[in-house]
């Protein structure tokens, strides 16, 4: 699965973008913001503050107990702000 991470997620990641295999206890986003929060210091950083972050999957904004499945790409990023 490809996991992206947008504006101040990417710079506290350090990456734009990266390859995973979930594990077996991943259900939701919300499991794997957790999941990603105990990869290291810079992931418990980027995801300190769960409630602020939007997730999409496979291109589709969903809420935090969207299931996972089969997905092909989850996406995240902070809130958008309009103009």
């Amino acid at each position: 699965m490809k996991i992206l991470y947008f504006a101040w997620l990417r710079e506290r990641v350090g990456k734009p973008e990266e390859e995973i295999a979930l594990p077996s206890n991943v259900s939701t986003i919300a499991d794997l913001m957790e999941w990603l929060a105990g990869r290291g210091e810079e992931y418990a950083y980027a995801f300190e503050n769960r409630n602020v972050i939007r997730a999409a999957i496979d291109h589709v904004h969903v809420k935090a107990d969207a299931p996972v499945g089969a997905a092909r790409e989850i996406a995240f990023f902070p809130p958008m702000t309009g103009g």
